[in-house]
């Protein structure tokens, strides 16, 4: 992918607010096209998009019953298109959650903190 080239991303998150703030910090230099997405069952339905880039929650959904975790769908994200890349993004610190989420495909494993949309801004944009 080109530095600077804009991308094709989806933001799959289930908090409406971070979703839309992490939006707005990836266009804002390079007019990225973003679509956000509240559940990992909606991803997995527009993968026709072939997004470049997959930003995903790790705790997706978890008070709703029998929806599936940000790992579920990574794991089933990249078994359908092995060449997107993902950047798993969550609030646990705990390294075994990041290790697993490196190990089903996720290219990144992103504490979410003060700085955690600066650098999956910078990441995208790299990428």
């Amino acid at each position: 992918m080109d530095i600077g080239r804009p991308k094709k991303i989806f933001i799959v998150e289930d908090d409406e607010l971070q979703g839309s703030v992490l939006k707005d910090r990836i266009i804002r230099d390079i007019p990225h096209h973003v679509h956000i997405f509240k559940t990992g069952e909606d991803c997995l339905k527009h993968m026709d998009k072939n997004p470049d880039v997959i930003i995903m929650d790790y705790n997706l959904n978890k008070e709703v019953k029998d929806a599936a975790s940000g790992l579920e769908i990574l794991e089933i994200v990249k078994k359908s298109n092995p060449d997107v890349h993902v950047i798993m993004m969550s609030s646990q610190e705990r390294y075994s959650i990041a290790l697993q989420s490196i190990q089903k495909g996720a290219e990144q494993y992103i504490i979410k903190d003060a700085d955690a949309f600066e650098k999956i801004s910078k990441m995208v944009n790299e990428l």
